[in-house]
C-alpha cells in the first residue's frame, strides 16, 4: 500500500502541469495534498474519480488560499475535517480519513516567513496540534500523519544550516518542538529507511536552488509507534516537478487498515 504526501502549490496550478498524468502513473493507493488555495467546485473532482479516486477537500475559507485534500481509492470508512478550533479550521489545515483500524491525515502546518504575529500563530499550533494528536491516538493508535510541517529537524534536513538557523523552519523552538513530537511515539518513516544526507522535499524558487540541490525536507510522512511492524519503506520523489515541493511518501503492510476497512 503507497500513501505520498504532497504540498502542490496549487492544484490547478498542478492540473495545469499533467498532475492527472503523474497520479495515473505513479498510482498511489492515497495521496494527501496540502496547500490546494481552491474550492470543491473549482476542483474537476471527475478526473480523479476516472483514475479510480475517491475525492475529499477541506478548503480555507479565505479563497486561494491554504486548504488540504485527500484522494484515496479505498473508501474511507469516516472523514473528519478539522481539529475543532475555528481558528484553524477555517484556514483548511488539517482532513483525516478513517480506515479499519488505519487513520490518514493530510495536515499543513502554518508557516511563519511572513513575520512574527503569523510565527507566534504556528507555535501556537504547534502546541495545539500535539495536545489534540496526544488525545486522538486514544481512540485512533494507528495514525499516519501526513503533510507539509514547515519545519526541519535535523541539520542533516536541510541544505546549510549554520545561516538558516534564525530562519523559520529551522528556528530551535521548532526543532524542539519536532523532537517531543516524535518523543510521543511517532516515527519518521523516511529517516527510519534512510539516513543519507541532502535529500530534501521543498526548494526556493530563487537562485536556481532546485538544480543546485539547496533544498529543506519538510515534509513528513509521521507514523504513530503501533505502525512500526507494517512500515516497508518510504521515499522522496524528487524529480517530479508541479510545485516548489516534491511528493514523499510510505509503503505499508495492507494489514495495517484491511481489518473492518471498506474495499470499494
Amino acid at each position: 500500500m503507497k500513501i505520498i504526501t504532497y504540498n502542490v502549490n496549487g492544484l490547478r496550478s498542478a492540473l495545469s502541469k499533467d498532475f492527472t498524468g503523474w497520479l495515473a502513473s505513479e498510482a498511489p493507493d492515497i495521496i494527501c495534498l496540502q496547500e490546494i488555495k481552491a474550492m470543491p467546485e473549482q476542483i474537476p473532482i471527475q478526473l480523479f474519480e476516472s483514475l479510480g479516486y475517491h475525492s475529499y477537500l477541506f478548503p480555507a475559507e479565505k479563497k486561494g488560499y491554504s486548504g488540504v485534500a485527500i484522494l484515496s481509492r479505498p473508501k474511507p470508512d469516516q472523514i473528519v475535517e478539522g481539529i475543532g478550533i475555528d481558528r484553524y479550521d477555517s484556514e483548511g489545515r488539517f482532513l483525516r480519513a478513517d480506515y479499519g483500524d488505519l487513520s490518514v491525515v493530510s495536515v499543513y502546518h502554518p508557516s511563519g516567513t511572513t513575520g512574527e504575529t503569523r510565527q507566534a500563530f504556528k507555535m501556537q499550533w504547534l502546541d495545539d496540534f500535539r495536545t489534540y494528536i496526544h488525545q486522538l491516538l486514544q481512540q485512533r493508535p494507528q495514525l499516519l500523519l501526513c503533510g507539509d510541517y514547515n519545519i526541519c529537524h535535523q541539520p542533516i534536513d536541510i541544505h546549510d544550516p549554520v545561516r538558516n538557523a534564525t530562519v523559520s523552519g529551522f528556528l530551535p523552538e521548532e526543532r524542539e518542538w519536532m523532537s517531543k513530537f516524535l518523543a510521543d511515539g511517532f516515527i519518521d518513516t523516511f529517516r527510519m529507511f534512510h539516513p543519507e544526507p541532502d535529500q530534501y522535499t521543498w526548494w526556493s524558487y530563487r537562485f536556481n536552488a532546485r538544480a543546485r540541490n539547496k533544498g529543506w525536507r519538510i515534509d513528513y510522512c509521521m507514523a504513530s509507534e503501533s505502525l512500526r511492524p507494517y512500515l516497508k519503506d518510504a521515499f522522496i520523489l524528487h524529480d517530479v516537478r508541479h510545485s516548489d515541493h516534491c511528493p514523499t511518501g510510505v509503503e505499508i503492510d495492507p494489514a495495517a487498515y484491511t481489518k473492518n476497512a471498506r474495499t470499494t
